[in-house]
């Protein structure tokens, strides 16, 4: 039996809260290989019902979802989970950053919003260097 003493790095969890598949997949591609574990969902109850199981480091929330305002879901994730990090992203609407830092999200970006920028507020939320 071998004992495996490689540097077993645990993947950190993220949870993607985004319906456009289109964006869910560049999501995908602008953090593959970055030390996280992305899952996806494309709505606020299925996101319920994803945090009731696990517990993600961070959330990447959009704001224009089919059942509801990501903005509004905010003081659900920190009240429940204060542990978790929420990045907000959203193209709807510019006035939303305000309210969604006020809510408690940790990071706000403006779509569309670079792959640098992206890793570096996930990079920065899981306190890699």
């Amino acid at each position: 039996m071998e004992n495996s003493s490689q540097q077993t790095k645990k993947l950190q969890k993220a949870l993607v809260v985004e319906d456009n598949g289109d964006m869910s997949l560049l999501l995908d591609i602008m953090l593959n290989g970055k030390e996280v574990e992305l899952d996806h969902v494309k709505n606020l109850l299925a996101a319920k019902e994803y945090l009731d199981k696990e517990q993600p480091s961070v959330v990447i929330l959009d704001n224009k979802l089919p059942d509801g305002f990501g903005i509004d879901f905010i003081n659900y994730i920190k009240k429940k989970y204060p542990a978790i990090k929420i990045i907000m992203i959203s193209g709807y609407d510019a006035s939303a950053e305000d309210v969604a830092l006020e809510n408690g999200a940790d990071i706000f970006l403006q779509k569309p919003f670079t792959r640098e920028k992206l890793f570096q507020s996930m990079m920065g939320l899981l306190n890699y260097n």
